[in-house]
């Protein structure tokens, strides 16, 4: 299948500001949740190749892909939507934001969006949600490689702040290495207290380890 069909597809009916979004870090334990949204060009000769599903390339390859990403992009943002705002509201509804404000934040406004899996955003423009999308839509699986190499980068800093938790490793997810410390230390302020609550005691890392 070709990976610039949907964005070929919309193209021909008028719209000229395609934009592709897409979120990494649902499931993790700490952290923040993370979305990228990019329009890319439809040229053949500006196609970055190599393009898929962020999950399915390793780290060295998103990083490059990503950094060849932001050279070619006509637009790309980056949004986050903390852990105390997930705990408000529920991961769905973080999601939901966050997509939409990266969207909302690129530089060149979009005529028409299309996100991963079935995310309704409450946008003013058109949209479309593929399932599997990161792997099939050029446009979004460049968005979820922006955003995996940009939580990733982020996660590697929170661990200098926070070390025990193994940050740099499991960026937020939930190891075994990662409970434990949980366990054994308590929460930092960048954990999710609604997923942790089988296995914190109450405890909480203050002042931050950093100081």
């Amino acid at each position: 299948m070709d990976s610039l069909l949907y964005e070929r597809e919309y193209f021909a009916r008028g719209y000229t500001a395609l934009a592709g979004a897409d979120e990494v870090g649902r499931g993790p334990l700490a952290g923040p949740v993370v979305c990228a949204a990019v329009i890319m060009p439809l040229e053949e000769e500006l196609r970055v190749a190599g393009v898929d599903d962020s999950k399915k390339l390793s780290p060295g390859k998103r990083e490059t892909l990503a950094e060849k990403i932001r050279a070619v992009a006509r637009a790309c943002s980056v949004c986050e939507v903390e852990a105390s705002v997930i705990d408000e509201i529920n991961i769905l509804q973080a999601t939901r934001l966050c997509m939409k404000r990266a969207v909302e934040s690129l530089k060149l406004p979009a005529d028409f969006v299309l996100t991963d899996g079935n995310m309704t955003l409450d946008l003013s423009v058109p949209q479309k949600s593929i399932v599997k999308g990161d792997a099939l839509v050029y446009s979004i699986g460049a968005a979820s490689i922006v955003a995996k190499v940009y939580r990733d980068a982020l996660m590697k800093r929170y661990a200098e702040e926070f070390p025990g938790y193994g940050f740099e490793r499991n960026a937020g997810y939930g190891t075994a290495e990662h409970i434990r410390a949980i366990r054994e230390m308590g929460i930092c302020r960048i954990h999710r207290k609604t997923f942790v609550t089988k296995f914190w005691d109450g405890r909480e890392r203050t002042p931050p380890a950093s100081t």
